[in-house]
């Protein structure tokens, strides 16, 4: 890939850099684990949307700006270097939203994203249940076949955002006599309709990022079916390969928070200790930038995301946890206090389970290395 900006690239990185030193809060927003913390991340989201910053590589006529996959890269490294707000709703536009445009209908993309572009609607995933975690396609949530929709039964667990999100979309078996990853469907579903149980789980500070629904003779219309009815495996490798390979860890995240612990150890005074660390996570960071350079090249040549994504997974959930365990170790007694000092730190130590866990990733790689068949196909 050749790194020279164009001018036209280079203007678009400017007008974001711009925008957002004068557009993000000075001082942090809430938390979104709390109302108050995801209201306030509701309108960071508006404001963004308001300016066509929210979804840049969308088409302009859901919300976008028809940016380029590299000026999307770029514009996520501007927005982490600013310090600007997560996304509360990272779950709709940065993996349901790629699902959409892969596999959705006209009727789902006018209806779907441009809510989702302005947080009007907040999405949790609903993917996981107590008895189907790694193994998705163990689950065992149903939807029965009715006049004009579906009817869903079960529970999903760990959902992310749910306990104040607004929809959710997830995997449910629609065939119980087909093999295990076929009889699938993907749906969405609203997480105010009848029949729909939200129960907040706390984490160690309380507050709760994540959730269990409980779903009890739901109705879901055939209009929030994803793909066809029965192939909702094929569906959800879209979600999961750019959930693994590009959109959800950018690395415009990973780049702010080297600089960020380079900046906390030379302010540690530099201890010999950790040197190395610092400067293998430094070099992980870089490095993971150019990879993504390479992903955006060939994508945008018509390539597809697929099995690689797990080798992508592995490599930045790990850099993850060594770029925050070396701060953590830096911090000493202080990184177990709440205070910007510690905002963030802890959380990525989660990274080699979420999206997928590593013995799973691992198990994608061998089988794709040695040409082993796989029953999902």
């Amino acid at each position: 890939m050749d790194l020279d900006l164009s001018p036209g690239v280079e203007a678009f990185r400017d007008e974001a850099r711009e925008w957002l030193a004068t557009h993000v809060p000075v001082e942090p927003l809430p938390s979104f684990d709390t109302p108050e913390g995801f209201a306030a991340h509701r309108e960071w989201e508006a404001g963004l949307a308001d300016a066509r910053w929210s979804v840049v590589s969308w088409p302009a006529e859901y919300g976008g700006r028809d940016a380029s996959l590299l000026e999307w890269v770029l514009f996520e490294e501007e927005y982490y270097a600013a310090g600007a707000p997560l996304r509360v709703n990272q779950n709709g536009i940065f993996m349901l939203a790629p699902t959409l445009f892969s596999h959705g209908t006209d009727e789902q993309l006018a209806r779907i994203l441009p809510k989702m572009a302005r947080s009007e609607e907040v999405w949790a995933q609903a993917w996981s249940e107590p008895e189907a975690g790694s193994d998705i396609a163990a689950l065992r949530s149903t939807a029965s076949r009715v006049d004009g929709g579906w009817v869903l039964n079960g529970q999903k667990t760990w959902s992310s955002r749910a306990a104040y999100a607004d929809r959710a979309f997830g995997l449910f078996r629609s065939d119980p006599e087909a093999e295990r990853h076929r009889g699938l469907t993907y749906l969405m579903a609203d997480l105010r309709a009848d029949g729909v149980t939200v129960r907040p789980i706390p984490q160690l500070d309380g507050e709760p990022g994540f959730a269990e629904i409980f779903f009890d003779d739901v109705f879901v219309p055939d209009a929030d079916v994803i793909g066809e009815p029965g192939a909702g495996w094929k569906v959800a490798m879209t979600t999961a390969n750019n959930e693994r390979g590009l959109s959800l860890r950018s690395p415009g995240r990973f780049l702010a928070a080297a600089d960020r612990l380079t900046a906390l150890w030379s302010g540690a005074g530099r201890p010999e200790a950790t040197a190395d660390r610092v400067a293998d996570a430094w070099i992980g960071a870089r490095a993971y930038q150019l990879y993504t350079f390479g992903t955006v090249t060939k994508l945008a040549e018509g390539g597809q995301l697929g099995p690689e994504s797990s080798v992508n997974k592995l490599f930045w959930s790990h850099l993850d946890v060594e770029l925050h365990e070396t701060a953590l170790d830096l911090l000493g007694p202080d990184a177990e206090l709440r205070g910007p000092w510690s905002d963030g730190w802890l959380f990525s130590l989660a990274g080699p389970i979420y999206g997928g866990t590593d013995q799973i990733q691992r198990t994608i790689v061998a089988e794709r290395l040695l040409g082993l068949p796989r029953e999902d196909r």
